[in-house]
Parts: C-alpha cells; structure tokens; sequence
C-alpha cells in the first residue's frame, strides 16, 4: 500500500509518540520533522531528517506531503495552535490520527490536527474540532462537541449534550454532567467533578469542582 507522506512539526516527546502512531497504525508514513531553525541541535531525530521550519515548504512541497503539528498543550494549547497555523499557511494538508484501537461512530466528525489514541470512546452525533488531543481512554458522550484547540488528557468522562470551548484544557479523571458547556480557554484540574457550566478564562478544581479565583489568562501568557 502506498502511503501517504507525512512531516511531523516538532522535535519533543509528542513528536516522537506522533511518529510512532502514525508509523505502525495508519495510512501515513513520516518523512522528516521540523521545528524552527533555532531550536535543531541534530540534522536526524528518529532517523529521519529535521528541516528547518522556515524553508520547510522549499525542501518538502505542500502538494506532495502532509503536515502533522505534534505539540503539547503548554500555554493553554497556544504554542501547539500557534504552530497550526502557521503551517496552514504554508499550504499543507493537515493529518489526524484516529488510533485503530479507539471507538468511533461512523457519524461522528473529526477535524485537521487531531491526535485521537487508544481506547478513546466517541459515542453518535460528537463533533471534534480542529486541532484537539485527546490522550489515552476518554469518553465522549453523545451529542457532545470538542470545539478547536483543546487538549483532552486521559480517562476524562464528558457525559451527554456537553460542549468544550476552545483552547481549553481537561486534568485526568475529571468529569462533566451531562449538559455542562465549559467555557473558552478554562483550565479543569485533575479529578475535577463539574456539574455545571463554566465561565470563560477559569481554572477549576475539586469535587464538585470550584472557580480556583484564577484568571487562565494570567496563567498561559509568556512574558
């Protein structure tokens, strides 16, 4: 089988998880990596090259490869999105990868970007934006939507009629009631229990989870 070719954006521990995915169980086959021109110290990660971001388009066209951005979610998924754009820019082609191990409704919709792993469970009528991680063993419930840049880490439980604004980020173990909205760039600790709606730029905790008084804003911006 032909596979299609693919560059991973990126040099850190996702990049590597990425290359991994993407290599062993799907219809994508890496060719090189890239980061910005000041952060390669080696021409080879993995084996494969590390092209200069700047010049990447040059060396590797948008009409004959793939592009995978493979960043964490650090500053509140700015940095990952910021990357996301700009390659979008360039021309290229956005992969995802959904792990043959997860579950998918045939009728559920997932966009650009996405890195969906195992044991994931993506019941009827979900929607998952654009750019989204979405780690080991979540659940997705039905009617649910994951709006773009957000960051689902592992064993998060989103119950039914659910939505999640955008660049907002879920601790592990932590669960929504059904119907709760949260809102745009919130921060949900770990083992955070949230029967109700969100405000925009929060940070929660606990169970039932509280407004910790913190501004998300203040807390992902770089100086």
């Amino acid at each position: 089988m032909n596979k299609k070719k693919l560059v991973i954006i990126g040099i850190g521990e996702t990049a590597a998880l990425a290359y991994e995915y993407f290599l062993h169980d799907s219809d994508y086959k890496p060719a090189a990596f890239s980061v910005n021109k000041e952060y390669i110290k080696e021409p080879y990660y993995l084996g494969l090259p590390v092209i200069p971001f700047e010049s990447l388009e040059k060396e590797y066209p948008a009409e004959q490869y793939y592009a995978f951005v493979a960043m964490a979610g650090t500053h509140l998924n700015r940095d990952r999105a910021s990357m996301y754009f700009k390659t979008k820019s360039k021309g290229y082609t956005l992969a995802s990868y959904v792990s043959s191990k997860a579950f998918v409704w045939h009728n559920v919709k997932i966009g650009d970007n996405c890195f969906i792993l195992e044991d994931n469970t993506l019941q009827p009528f979900t929607e998952v934006g654009n750019n989204v991680i979405m780690w080991s063993g979540n659940h997705l419930g039905h009617r649910s939507i994951i709006r773009d840049n957000c960051f689902i880490t592992s064993h998060c439980v989103i119950s039914g009629f659910c939505e999640i604004g955008e660049y907002s980020y879920l601790g592990v173990n932590c669960c929504l009631a059904d119907t709760v909205k949260i809102g745009r760039d919130n921060f949900i600790a770990m083992g955070a229990a949230v029967n109700k709606s969100t405000e925009d730029n929060r940070m929660y905790a606990g169970v039932p989870a509280k407004d910790m008084g913190r501004d998300c804003k203040k807390h992902w911006k770089a100086e």
